[in-house]
């Protein structure tokens, strides 16, 4: 068992991803890196040296999304950003799997949706973060992407105003993201709390009527 399962980073046993990450490096804790952007340049790099050797054409998309989300994670370990919760359910925000996801006591949940590139699922991305911000009115929806193209796209939708959930799309390669892993490390993180579904200082149970009504 490899270290991402160990610290449940992988789940199940479809691993090619996993295994293929553990491959790059003796351990991510002991890859040197002086800003977050050049961390995930490091290992996106190891990894496209050998992608063609390892998958095959079909495997490469499924792959290459994965092997994203494990850069991003265990940068977020090296630079001590955590609780962090993987594909990720949110109370009240039906069938939606959020990539990568922190809980602050100054904000609520924190989405970050990792996409190697964006294409047409940025509006994907866009209406999940709406939901989001439904329920968790002050949460925040990043969307980190290997385009810069499509991190710029984006951002010129969302000035526009038909983007409207995300609060940014920030290119992985570049300063921006590590302002907002500096950003992030504002916040105070902890484990999601427990929510009951519903709450009220008065209860009417069958134990509370059949006190009322002995005899039924």
């Amino acid at each position: 068992m490899g270290v991402l399962q160990d610290l449940n980073i992988v789940k199940g046993s479809d691993t090619l991803a996993g295994t293929i990450f553990e491959e790059l490096f003796p351990s991510f804790m002991l890859v040197d890196y002086t800003a977050p952007c050049e961390y995930v340049q490091i290992y996106w790099d190891a990894y496209l040296e050998i992608r063609e050797q390892r998958l095959t054409i079909g495997q490469i998309s499924g792959v290459n999304g994965k092997i994203f989300e494990y850069i991003l994670a265990t940068l977020l370990i090296r630079e001590q950003i955590y609780p962090i919760f993987m594909s990720a359910h949110v109370a009240f925000v039906p069938n939606v799997s959020y990539d990568i996801m922190l809980y602050s006591t100054d904000r609520g949940p924190i989405c970050l949706s990792a996409k190697t590139s964006f294409r047409e699922r940025y509006k994907q991305a866009d209406l999940e973060a709406i939901a989001l911000k439904y329920v968790h009115r002050r949460s925040l929806s990043y969307l980190i992407t290997l385009s810069e193209h499509d991190a710029q796209s984006v951002n010129e939708k969302q000035r526009l105003g038909s983007v409207i959930g995300l609060d940014s799309a920030v290119y992985a390669l570049d300063k921006d993201f590590d302002t907002l892993i500096d950003s992030l490390k504002r916040y105070n993180f902890t484990d999601s709390p427990t929510i009951e579904v519903i709450v009220a200082n008065q209860i009417v149970t069958e134990e509370t009527i059949n006190l009322v009504f002995p005899n039924g």
